[in-house]
């Protein structure tokens, strides 16, 4: 079931809304790593100003130009690591567009949801985003004592983020926060699996920026299924 609802996901990757929240997530990621790129090099160039004197050197005019191509080519490879989960908390932002997306071609019969404020979505995202960047620099740790089983653990550590606020921000709009965390409590090991599922392609180059918008919407269709097998009133009214 869960593989149905990620396949029919892909299948709907044509969506217009799909490509638009795929392009401003990676469009505004793009955007604020170079800009704070830029402001780490300017914050260089200040404190390294032109014509710095080094002990038993005297003074050079390369230092600040060298430290300013370092910052460079460490925000590049930062990026690497960044990329996915600045674009998840950024889709995050218009994540009811792609649940809207889903449920219009999925879900017709049902009422429109309840539209997530900018602020509430905003405040999610940057939770989320704190959160999956936290738990995985303290992953770091364990990476190194598991081995070639850090791949398995990364995925059971990511899966487990990205289905507890993917399905939680897809159910709230329908049902509330309240009933939306006991039913993401309720069938915690499904929604963790299809987390897992979602962290798979975290691994691959490129394919990873799909995650995002490929997690909002499977989850969309998981939130729907489950909600109708417990007899939810997202689905029991209508």
């Amino acid at each position: 079931m869960i593989f149905n609802d990620f396949l029919k996901s892909i299948a709907q990757l044509t969506d217009r809304r799909f490509r638009k929240v795929l392009w401003l997530g990676i469009g505004l990621t793009l955007i604020l790593l170079a800009a704070i790129t830029a402001l780490f090099v300017g914050l260089i160039g200040w404190a390294v100003p032109d014509g710095t004197t080094l002990p038993f050197i005297g003074e050079v005019r390369w230092v600040g130009d060298l430290l300013s191509f370092a910052a460079v080519g460490l925000m590049i490879f930062l990026s690497i690591f960044l990329m996915v989960p600045v674009a998840s908390a950024f889709t995050g932002l218009f994540l009811d567009e792609v649940a809207a997306a889903v449920e219009d071609r999925h879900y017709p019969h049902l009422p429109p949801a309840k539209p997530v404020g900018f602020y509430e979505a905003f405040r999610e995202s940057v939770n989320f985003f704190g959160v999956l960047i936290a738990v995985n620099i303290v992953a770091l740790i364990f990476y190194f004592f598991v081995g070639p089983f850090a791949p398995v653990l990364f995925w059971v550590v990511n899966g487990y983020l990205l289905g507890r606020e993917y399905f939680q921000m897809v159910a709230a709009r329908r049902i509330g926060n309240t009933a939306a965390t006991a039913l993401r409590k309720k069938h915690g090991l499904k929604i963790w699996a299809a987390g897992i599922l979602m962290a798979m392609p975290l691994s691959v180059p490129l394919l990873n920026l799909l995650v995002p918008v490929l997690g909002a919407a499977t989850f969309t269709h998981q939130f729907h299924r489950l909600s109708l097998s417990s007899g939810d009133s997202a689905h029991q009214s209508h």
